[in-house]
């Protein structure tokens, strides 16, 4: 009989994790739905995912989540493409799939061979789309032949359409009503553009406020916007979900970076000490003492802040030090004890014995404190959009969210939401910050246990 392999450290902790429900089950909810939204533009897009149009292939909504890669050029589906005669250069997609579904609908013929004599009567509500070279008289024409033709012909007859396909909602986070107001209601102006400036609110001259001109409060499953719209008509569903891609991709990318900085330098300051250490810790009291808004407002009033941009500064000027200081502080006091010795007796090198030894048994409270990071990161963008030195609109950020709510009050709908997922996610986020530090204790595992 084998004998029984003993569970590693890692092992152990990682079930210990899993045995906490709440924060166990709160990393997978998080993680799910930030792999959904991730592949937003797949699924809330007003860019159809599939068009075929005489014979071409169209992939506008999969070229649109591709357009990040580096390299790849989004090309621009132009109107002409699908034969639109409208003013705009970009194809309006919503007008291309309602003409698509009529011309489907549709009844139509088979087209008839060239001097075809016909006599067939059938009915009125058909597109003729035979020869104009043949023998008949009206929508009354008699064909000689048998019906064979008309059995086959209806079950080919999809072969050669345009059909479109459109994500599961079709809506896009920076797209207002323009599209969907330029169906709804007159053009008031007549040129064929739905403009801020006319006035649509009383459209009819009756004084009665239009309800359906946006903000609009939440239709639900049985409406078209999920949780309403905006007061510029954008969708507060796909919004939300879109801040919520922007705010866990930001906390991760600062909190990630300023570890690995943060390990390193505060790895090499506490094991080598000395003069080091001391020239170091001054370097880092400088970096505490930058106003981190205050650079953010002058950088903000010259140039055009993007989530790379303030994810640098956020990671230069303040993402590092914490996590620093902490391993600094568990070096000096882990380099003192005696397996540290027997890694320099046996022949480890300085880099091994940092890396190899200490660092594992110095991780702890870093692990511990990376949930913690992120709520930081989150609250900090956020509070950087809301005054106005962060991602400017439209960009879909729970900060500039909760900008636009708080100039709406009067439209419940736009400050509650953002308020209840925010909440939630930093909930779930605290919930996972206590089961790693009940897995990672040291009083339950220690590498020298």
């Amino acid at each position: 009989m084998a004998k029984k392999i003993s569970e590693s450290i890692l092992q152990k902790r990682i079930k210990r994790f899993k045995s906490m429900k709440r924060g166990y089950y709160s990393l997978i909810i998080l993680g799910v739905f930030y792999i959904i939204s991730l592949l937003g533009p797949l699924w809330m897009n007003n860019k159809p995912l599939v068009i075929k149009y005489e014979n071409k292939y169209y992939f506008p909504a999969i070229m649109d989540f591709l357009d990040f890669l580096p390299g790849v050029n989004y090309p621009l589906y132009e109107a002409k493409d699908f034969n639109q005669n409208i003013n705009s250069i970009q194809a309006d997609f919503r007008l291309l799939n309602n003409k698509i579904k009529k011309s489907n609908n549709s009844k139509y013929v088979k087209p008839i061979e060239k001097n075809t004599e016909v006599n067939y009567k059938g009915p009125q509500n058909i597109d003729y789309r035979g020869p104009q070279n043949v023998n008949y008289t009206g929508y009354n024409f008699n064909l000689k032949t048998n019906t064979e033709w008309v059995n086959k012909y209806s079950k080919n007859q999809n072969t050669n359409k345009n059909f479109i396909i459109m994500p599961l909602y079709p809506y896009h986070p920076h797209e207002d009503l323009k599209d969907e107001l330029d169906e709804l209601y007159t053009d008031v102006n007549n040129d064929g553009n739905y403009n801020l400036g006319e006035p649509f609110i009383d459209e009819n001259n009756n004084g009665v406020w239009n309800e359906n001109y946006p903000p609009t409060l939440p239709d639900g499953f049985n409406g078209r916007h999920l949780l309403g719209t905006d007061n510029t008509g954008r969708d507060v569903f796909t919004r939300l979900v879109d801040g919520y891609k922007i705010s866990i991709t930001f906390a991760i990318i600062v909190t990630t970076l300023g570890y690995i900085i943060g390990i390193i330098i505060g790895a090499l300051l506490g094991f080598y000490g000395g003069k080091l250490d001391l020239f170091g810790v001054r370097i880092m009291e400088v970096f505490t003492g930058i106003p981190f808004l205050f650079v953010m407002m002058i950088l903000a009033s010259f140039m055009k802040p993007n989530i790379i941009l303030l994810a640098t500064l956020s990671v230069l000027l303040k993402g590092w030090i914490g996590i620093t200081y902490f391993i600094r502080g568990e070096f000096y006091r882990e380099k003192a004890k005696d397996y540290v010795s027997a890694a320099v007796s046996l022949g480890a090198s300085n880099w091994q014995v940092m890396f190899k030894h200490i660092l594992p048994n110095a991780l702890t409270p870093i692990i511990t404190f990376a949930p913690f990071s992120i709520i930081a990161d989150i609250g900090t963008l956020v509070s950087l959009d809301f005054l106005g030195y962060g991602l400017r609109p439209p960009t879909s950020s729970w900060g500039n969210l909760l900008s636009q709510a708080a100039e709406n009050l009067y439209n419940w709908h736009m400050l509650v939401f953002p308020v209840v997922i925010l909440t939630i996610t930093i909930f779930m986020i605290t919930f996972i910050s206590e089961a790693i530090r009940e897995a990672f204790d040291p009083r339950v595992y220690s590498r020298l246990r």
